[in-house]
């Protein structure tokens, strides 16, 4: 893509996610994410009712009295996007590509972070981790970011979550916001990946899936490729017991993968391209509060 074509898109995405931010997610965001992670303020003498999990041992020692830590909420909150770009993202049927969507979701949830004053940073994964960009704040941050979700080429076209899960919990040394933007394509098992993720970040799963994946449409013969292993087969989509089992396969996937997310204790929302996200995103704001 060149970079006139790519600034254009840029521009497009900016005024429609930043709208969208401004307009629709004002304070949204903010009461669903704020005030949930705590900093260490100051410690102070032992009082009765204190929580004893809270006294500092440190300094206790060295006063031969018992001192607590206090904590205070967290008023900047970091948001750190996990961004799936194995091949399968580069998949749409209807309205857009998965990866396309998973772009618009990125950007406005970025932008939303921003109107409250907080850091943003990226994790582009597949199989491996194919780049960081470190949180910052502001909006020419915000902007370097969407070029690289518009223009991203990575080095893998398969997926390991579990990876980029690891690398979150081991980069980020303070409390995040992490948003898992991804098909969750994968076959490898994340989950306790995903649940130590979650005890020391505040991880959120946004899944981006196309119609065609879930139904498929009856035109007889169609032959199908797989985007990670570039693996290709014939279909007879004119049977109704292929649709049928296709379909089943689906559901059963959906249903494991909820499953992992509830055991994990992680929010989670799906949308399907031809969807409105912002309902989607709206939805998934409104169950944190």
């Amino acid at each position: 893509m060149e970079t006139s074509e790519i600034l254009k898109k840029v521009r497009r995405i900016e005024i429609k996610t930043r709208g969208l931010s401004n307009n629709i997610f004002a304070g949204q965001y903010h009461s669903a994410f704020k005030g949930r992670g705590m900093a260490f303020s100051e410690v102070r003498e032992y009082q009765f009712g204190d929580d004893i999990r809270d006294i500092d041992w440190n300094v206790t020692a060295r006063f031969s009295k018992p001192y607590i830590k206090v904590f205070e909420e967290e008023r900047e909150l970091t948001m750190m996007l996990l961004v799936d770009v194995s091949g399968s993202l580069e998949f749409g049927t209807v309205k857009q590509l998965k990866r396309d969507m998973v772009a618009e979701i990125a950007a406005t949830l970025a932008f939303s972070a921003m109107q409250n004053n907080d850091k943003i940073g990226v994790i582009f994964f597949s199989d491996r981790i194919e780049k960081f960009i470190p949180p910052k704040k502001g909006r020419k941050h915000i902007l370097c970011i969407i070029r690289e979700l518009i223009d991203f080429r990575p080095q893998s076209k398969k997926t390991n979550i579990r990876t980029a899960l690891e690398y979150l919990t081991n980069v980020m040394k303070r409390r995040c916001t992490a948003f898992v933007l991804s098909d969750f394509i994968d076959n490898d098992n994340y989950r306790n990946a995903m649940t130590i993720a979650n005890r020391k970040h505040d991880v959120v799963a946004v899944q981006v899936y196309d119609r065609r994946v879930a139904e498929l449409p009856s035109v007889g013969l169609m032959k199908v490729k797989d985007a990670e292993t570039d693996t290709e087969q014939w279909i007879d989509t004119s049977s109704a017991a292929v649709r049928n089992a296709h379909y089943r396969w689906w559901m059963d996937k959906q249903a494991a993968l909820s499953d992992l997310f509830k055991k994990s204790n992680v929010d989670s929302v799906s949308v399907r391209t031809d969807q409105d996200y912002v309902k989607a995103l709206l939805n998934l704001f409104a169950k944190r509060n």
